[in-house]
């Protein structure tokens, strides 16, 4: 059998930035991918966004791992020469009831050390005429980031650091042993066990179906995975936006917002559609249609001019949740020897939105708990 220290399973965003750091560390790392690329997954299907850190709750894990990540993720990006632009975000409140929400949201900001200004309704025309708001908080460091090339980035850094990425690589089973995890890696038919002295799961989607299986981990406390869609439309023809737009929060979901990619081209998105499906296999990714009335019903409250008929379907991604409709949502799990009792073990559950943004900074988080 061979002999591993890390095995890191899972090559998005967040786990290539976990295998970056462990390799830059010092550690020996495989990655193993079920898909052929690297990114297929969650990495695959977001807005792209560069997110300031100003919804989460002060403290927290993801407000903590968004503000160090997007610090990382911009000066790797300046470093590498990855496509990005900090463009800023307005976060615009459409009557004065929502003026409320917008004065939570900038203390929460100045709480996580994140930059806002209070724009009054003028001051947003000035800065983007053709927005409709009462006011709007503006956050000067939110982009926008090309993320397969900073996946890419991510994946040279592990290479140049001796790491390597095995695609087209399924873990089928895994048990502890006193010596380490044994994993059964399934790879072009053929079904090869390692010893691991250290596990990272950042399976995404199928974080929580892969603990369950592991023999010897403690079940009680894993979360229960739900799926939870987000649809995106493209606007046909040209958009009259320099910045993103995104409407005052509601709960835990941020509407229907508007980003850019970088090649000034807008979107629309996500929505939010609970799944009900059991596995990721059974998910459906087809944006339907008849979903752009609600969009433009939405965009319409702080874009009034939307031209009529001008959405397009364009992509859906689903969240990896471990909530439910109606239940607020939780932190970031991370969740390593101290939560499960298993030596040499880190499950990455709920890894949604900031997930993107954060990936460099709960790499950092995973060396920290794994050299412990």
């Amino acid at each position: 059998m061979d002999l591993i220290d890390t095995l890191v399973i899972g090559a998005g965003a967040v786990g290539l930035a976990v295998a970056r750091a462990l390799a830059l560390a010092g550690h020996e790392v495989i990655v193993v991918e079920a898909a052929s690329g690297i990114g297929q997954g969650v990495s695959s299907r977001n807005s792209e966004v560069i997110h300031a850190g100003l919804y989460y709750t002060p403290g927290s894990a993801k407000a903590r791992s968004c503000v160090r990540g997007k610090q990382l993720m911009v000066e790797l990006c300046a470093r590498q020469g990855v496509p990005h632009r900090v463009c800023g975000k307005l976060v615009v409140a459409t009557d004065k009831a929502q003026h409320a929400a917008l004065r939570t949201l900038q203390d929460k900001a100045a709480r996580n050390g994140v930059p806002v200004d209070w724009l009054s309704a003028e001051q947003v025309r000035q800065r983007e005429p053709a927005l409709h708001c009462t006011a709007a908080l503006w956050s000067p460091s939110t982009g926008i980031v090309d993320s397969h090339a900073f996946m890419l980035a991510l994946q040279g850094d592990l290479e140049r650091a001796g790491g390597m990425v095995a695609l087209l690589s399924k873990v089928v089973g895994m048990r502890f042993t006193a010596q380490g995890a044994v994993v059964d890696v399934e790879s072009d038919g053929t079904t090869t066990s390692l010893l691991a002295r250290q596990v990272v799961n950042a399976a995404g989607l199928h974080a929580v179906a892969l603990a369950s299986q592991m023999q010897g981990l403690p079940t009680q406390q894993l979360p229960k995975a739900g799926f939870a869609k987000g649809s995106y439309f493209t606007l046909a023809g040209r958009s009259p936006f320099q910045c993103l737009v995104y409407p005052a929060p509601v709960d835990a979901w941020l509407g229907v917002h508007l980003t850019l990619d970088l090649g000034g081209q807008a979107r629309f998105g996500p929505d939010l559609e609970w799944l009900d499906v059991r596995q990721p296999e059974q998910i459906d990714y087809t944006v339907s249609p008849a979903r752009a009335q609600g969009f433009e019903e939405a965009i319409r409250r702080y874009w009034p001019d939307l031209p009529t008929a001008a959405l397009q379907p364009g992509y859906s991604g689903v969240r990896p949740k471990i909530h439910g409709p109606g239940q607020p949502a939780p932190d970031f799990r991370i969740d390593g020897p101290t939560q499960h009792g298993v030596a040499g073990l880190v499950n990455l559950f709920g890894i949604e939105s900031p997930g993107l943004t954060s990936a460099m900074a709960i790499g950092e988080v995973v060396v920290t708990l794994l050299s412990r």
